[in-house]
This record gives structure tokens, sequence and C-alpha cells, in this order.
């Protein structure tokens, strides 16, 4: 009993989830646990080699022990910073500062446990947080008025079973209960009744959605020779539709009043697809490989609404025009020893944001390619202590965004570049009992 401890540990720490950098595209998490970092999560739905699987691939249930729990945690630290090339019409702010960096280090745990019922049949649970995002800029900053802050929680429980229909065929499926919490926050401007030049005053406004959804995924895994496996997963959109308060805080309490309502925006995350293949190359050497598509054009545009009222007109839209991605990893392990494995790998990650024009301060994303390394410890037959690192190396990304219209005049255009990077580092425990 006392070995069963650690997984309410870590289900502890995953519910206390705090908001993490999307390191993979958009605000998507890749890092749904540490022993893939090494390889850049190469192979990620064929390799099965801890009960993260889970997340990945099901059906990979079916390569563990009859029981194994796996916990572990990524440190990962974004950089946004930002360079000016002439925004305009953004009020008080003009020419008042870059923000700073607006990324900062999150921590983002997970945790695992898988049960074989039999030789064939296995039951799952996986906790972790798929989508993530926080941007934070410093005061002051010429963005204000489109975004101060920015902050995309996640928490997903993914109860799942796995089938093994025969020694080269492997099935498996999950449901996904997973709940959204959202906070946006930027400045607002009271103006003159001509709607023209500085504002006479800037209020904090602070917006908070939440909700919970339902998900599932599947996953099969291919045994095609005892050195190659292939394997095959799917993950579903999920649909929120999340609800909330907007709220303002200024000197202006008759402009407080009538900017505060409740709210509400209507979301679906996106739908992904894995191909990997885990080969075995010699006694020493293994190759990994895995292509990835993720739906992000299902978010076109982000229309937040006044609940109070019932009104049809945005209270603001966030135009995103997020097309879909794909993602390109190639891994390989050495075995150095029977107890010490190195990792290596690189990926190429492509963003949703077509371009300048559509790119947000609040999500300034933009391709990326993974440098990865790692090192496996087997500290025994039963356990395995995993740790790795990545640096991603992000290209400079253009924006020249103009919110500016007749009726908020104040957000204006933001046009500059964003000079962005990212490091994760992070370590996972796996037990077999």
């Amino acid at each position: 009993m006392k070995r069963g401890t650690p997984m309410k540990a870590i289900s502890v720490a995953v519910l206390a989830l705090c908001s993490g950098y999307a390191s993979a595209s958009g605000f998507q998490l890749i890092e749904q646990n540490a022993s893939g970092i090494g390889n850049a999560f190469a192979g990620s739905a064929a390799v099965a080699e801890n009960a993260s699987t889970i997340f990945y691939n099901p059906a990979g249930m079916t390569q563990l022990q009859d029981r194994e729990v796996s916990g572990g945690i990524a440190m990962v630290k974004p950089s946004f910073t930002f360079t000016d090339s002439g925004s305009s019409n953004v009020g008080a702010f003009q020419n008042t500062g870059n923000g700073g960096d607006a990324g900062s280090w999150a921590a983002l745990p997970n945790g695992y446990l898988s049960w074989a019922l039999n030789k064939d049949l296995y039951l799952g649970l996986g906790i972790g947080a798929p989508f993530g995002l926080m941007t934070e800029y410093k005061s002051p900053w010429q963005g204000a008025a489109q975004s101060t802050k920015f902050d995309v929680k996640t928490m997903n429980i993914n109860p799942s079973v796995a089938f093994r229909v025969n020694e080269t065929v492997s099935i498996g499926g999950g449901l996904n209960w997973q709940k959204l919490d959202v906070e946006y926050k930027r400045l607002a401007g009271i103006y003159t009744t001509a709607q023209v030049g500085v504002p006479l005053s800037s209020s904090n406004v602070t917006l908070k959605l939440k909700d919970d959804a339902w998900g599932w995924n599947v996953g099969a895994l291919f045994t095609l020779s005892p050195a190659t496996k292939v394997g095959v997963s799917y993950r579903s959109a999920i649909k929120y539709t999340a609800e909330g308060t907007v709220s303002v805080d200024g000197p202006s309490a008759t402009f407080n009043a009538a900017r505060s309502s409740n709210a509400k925006t209507e979301v679906k995350l996106p739908d992904t697809f894995i191909l990997s293949v885990a080969q075995n190359l010699s006694d020493r050497w293994d190759m990994l490989g895995d292509v990835s598509w993720t739906g992000w054009a299902k978010i076109p545009k982000i229309d937040i609404m006044n609940s109070s009222t019932g009104s049809a007109t945005p209270i603001q839209t966030l135009d995103t025009e997020f097309r879909n991605t794909w993602r390109v990893a190639l891994g390989a392990n050495y075995k150095y020893t029977d107890a010490l494995k190195f990792k290596f790998g690189i990926a190429y990650d492509q963003s949703p944001v077509k371009g300048a024009s559509t790119r947000l301060v609040s999500l300034p994303d933009n391709n990326r390619l993974w440098f990865s390394t790692g090192v496996q410890w087997k500290l025994d037959k039963a356990s395995a202590l995993d740790a790795g690192l990545a640096y991603l190396y992000v290209k400079d990304a253009k924006i020249s965004n103009n919110q500016g219209t007749l009726a908020s005049p104040y957000r204006g255009l933001v046009d500059g570049t964003y000079a962005d990077s990212c490091w994760i580092v992070g370590a996972q425990y796996s037990l077999a009992f």
C-alpha cells in the first residue's frame, strides 16, 4: 500500500496546477510527461515506456507491467520581449515601454496509473493539463490597451482502457473531463464625446471565465516485429461555453458600472492526431519518429458576449484566424549500460498564427525548433528516473495588429517584433509494483 501513496501526491500537485507557457504551438502543452523531453517527444504514441502512454496512446498500456505509476514535472521558462517599430493610436501608452519580458517560469506536473485486470485488459488514469498559456507585461507597456495579462489554465482527468487483440495489435481509448479557467486583463480608456486624442483616464478591465466539458481519445499500437512498433492516436476537440464576469476598476464609477457585466464565450479547443514509429536498430540504439496534426482552425475568432443584457454584439472579439498545424520530430536513444540510457531529439513545430496582422500580444507565437537531450536511469528492475532538457529556438515574431475602431480607438495598432525563446527542464519517476 505504501507504494501507492506517490499517486496521491501527484494528483494533489496537478489539481493545484499553475498556468504555463504553451511550449508546443499555440497554447498547447505537449509536456504531459517529462520522460519524452529528451527525445523532443518523438515516438510519443509508440514508445509506451511508462504509464504516461495513457495520454499519448492508451493502447500502449498493454506493453507495461501489471501495475505501474508514473509522475513528473516539467519546468518551462519562455521569453517574449517586444521591440517597437511604429505602434500608434494607443492613447496614453504610446512610447511608454515595451512591457519587459512577458514570459516567466511555470510548473507543469502530471500523474498516471496503469493496472492490468488480466494479461490482455488494462485500466488507466491520467491527470495533466493539455492546454495552458500565460503572458504578463510589466507596466508601463504601450500595448496595454490590447492586453496586460492573459492566463489560460486547464486540468484534464483521463480514465482509460486498453485491450490486446493479439500479439500484433492493441487498441485503447478514454474519456476526458477537462476544466478551463481563463483570466484576461487590459486597460480601457475614457474618451471625450468626440472619441479623439488621448483618453481622459484609463481603467483596468478584467475578464474571468470558466467551464468544464467532456472529450474522448482513442489509439492503436501495432507491434510489426520485435524491433518495430507503430502507434496512432486521436484526441477529440472539446467545446466550452465559458461563463464569468467583466469587471472594471478605475477613477470613474459611472464608467466602471457601465462596462462591468456578466460575460460568456464559446470556444472549441482543437483535436490532435499523432502517428509515431519506434525502431530498435541494435542492442544499443533506438530511433523514434513522430508526425502530429492539431486542428487549430477551429478557433477563427473568440467573441466575448455580455450575458447580462443578452446583446448580440460582442463586448470584444479576438480575431485569431488560426490555421491547422503540423509537428515533426525525430529522436534517438543510446543504451550506454543496462541501467543508463541517453536520449536525443529534434523537432519542427508549426505555429497556428498566420502572420503579423493576426498575431496577438497575448499570444506572440511563431514557428519553433526543438533541441533536446535527456537521460534515463533504471534504479532497479521496477523503477526508473528520467530527466530531460530542451531549448526551443523560436523565429522572431513580427506583429502589426490593429484593434482600433471608431467605437474603441484606444486599443490602436501594436507594431513591432517579438524575440521569443523557451527552455524546458523536467524529471519523471516511474514505478512498477
